[in-house]
């Protein structure tokens, strides 16, 4: 068994420039905790892969292709392959989400 304590592990450099840290990275799935604070969000970007997100705390609004959504605490959304997605966090709070990669691409994210 392996334990992982999130707050411990380091904040990964990326293109966003927002508190982001692998939380998991093996050959089949990668999961990354992201952590957006009030007024902090995302570049638009493509994923080569499908990908879900577990909001952990927090609302967030969430832009998938042409759609936009505010989403809140327990709530998962998935994000198909190749299509423009990203974050904002436009409340007064901290937004902390969870993004599951499925299967670990191979290639890199693709910032527009």
């Amino acid at each position: 068994m392996k334990i992982t304590d999130i707050a411990s592990l380091p904040v990964g450099e990326n293109p966003h420039q927002v508190d982001a840290r692998v939380a998991y990275d093996t050959e089949h799935a990668m999961a990354v905790v992201i952590t957006l604070q009030p007024g902090e969000e995302l570049k638009k970007h493509i994923t080569p892969v499908d990908v879900f997100f577990y909001v952990l705390e927090g609302t967030g609004v969430v832009e998938i292709g042409d759609e936009e959504e505010v989403v809140g605490k327990d709530q998962l959304v998935e994000s198909p392959a190749g299509i423009p997605h990203r974050w904002f966090n436009r409340s007064e709070a901290p937004f902390r989400v969870l993004v599951v990669k499925v299967p670990k691409p191979t290639k890199g994210t693709r910032i527009l």
